[in-house]
């Protein structure tokens, strides 16, 4: 008996025009759909319009915002594993997603978070960094293996792809500890409570 595809959201993180996110994470959603095994959903946090701003502590967002961050709610809460595409900056992550990711809580219990980093020469490393500390606040289990693309614009061809076979070789090493992680808390939150 076969076991059911893991469900995986892919997190575009960057919001700003002319981002390169989107790139990266259309080339990570083939290559993951190419390996079979997964269910992708790609969350665009451009395409939820989410304010940066919180309400105070406590209150309740309004209306249109509490619908929006539904809408991105259901997809994280559907998922068995997350990759976060994130650029760096100013030697950290974006607003938005910072914003994406505290609005959410019991989405990310025992389950397992990647990531995929471009950038400059630190190729959103450093980024990175910050997320795993932040994830693990969170309850969540980063997985160490990591792509980053070092200057991104030069690492793509015009066809969308890495110039570069061994982004596809980490990527492949980073989606399998991915599987491991998922399906193994997900036995583990059915067997018990996660007691977070």
């Amino acid at each position: 008996m076969s076991e059911a595809p893991v469900r995986v959201a892919i997190i575009v993180g960057s919001v700003r025009e002319g981002r390169f996110g989107p790139v990266v994470a259309r080339w990570l959603a083939g290559l993951a759909a190419g390996l079979g095994g997964f269910e992708v959903d790609v969350v665009d946090l451009a395409e939820h319009d989410v304010p940066l701003a919180m309400p105070a502590f406590g209150a309740a967002p309004a209306p249109a915002v509490a619908a929006e961050v539904g809408k991105v709610t259901e997809r994280l809460a559907a998922a068995d594993a997350f990759v976060v595409v994130t650029p760096e900056y100013n030697h950290s992550y974006p607003a938005a997603l910072k914003n994406a990711v505290d609005w959410h809580r019991d989405e990310w219990l025992a389950k397992p978070v990647a990531f995929v980093s471009y950038g400059g020469v630190s190729g959103g490393l450093r980024a990175v960094e910050h997320l795993r500390a932040v994830f693990a606040e969170l309850h969540a289990v980063t997985i160490r293996e990591t792509v980053s693309f070092h200057g991104a614009h030069t690492c793509f061809g015009p066809d969308g792809m890495p110039s570069d076979e061994g982004a596809t070789v980490a990527a492949k090493a980073m989606l399998e500890q991915l599987t491991w992680w998922a399906r193994s808390l997900a036995d583990a939150r059915a067997a018990r409570p996660y007691p977070g």
